[in-house]
């Protein structure tokens, strides 16, 4: 397996564009949690492994359990996970998986136990990851 193109080096201010969603991202209020959650749950979804294993590793470091990492597929039929990280998750999914649209009862679970310019980061949050998704599967970036 080789990685198919490097866009930072062949096209380096559209990466840098993205970068700068991701910069925005990381100075945002969103908690390291949720951010690390997103990033995953949305790579497991897209089937992204070298996203996968990057914020799998990067969550680690910042002490998110090995249970919860391992549930995160199943998060619906688990009790490891809060009211706020639920409704993020759910959002996580419908985003990522926007054909099928985000449903108003999502939306909505999301709205009552996030305030708004929180919500407006997880949305930021969730889309970013999904470009960087994007760019990891169509170049097939490795693992390390």
């Amino acid at each position: 397996m080789k990685t198919r193109i490097k866009i930072d080096k062949i096209e380096p201010a559209g990466y840098n564009a993205i970068l700068g969603l991701e910069k925005f991202i990381e100075s945002t209020s969103l908690t390291k949690t949720h951010k690390d959650l997103i990033k995953i749950r949305a790579s497991q979804i897209n089937g992204c492994a070298f996203c996968i294993d990057m914020h799998a590793k990067e969550a680690r470091k910042s002490g998110e359990t090995e249970q919860r990492i391992y549930a995160l597929n199943a998060w619906r039929d688990t009790p490891f996970f809060t009211n706020e990280e639920r409704a993020i998750l759910a959002l996580t999914e419908e985003v990522t998986l926007i054909s099928g649209h985000v449903k108003d009862e999502t939306y909505q679970a999301a709205t009552e136990v996030l305030e708004e310019q929180y919500l407006a980061q997880v949305i930021l949050a969730i889309i970013t990851i999904n470009a960087w998704n994007r760019i990891g599967i169509t170049t097939k970036l490795i693992p390390a």
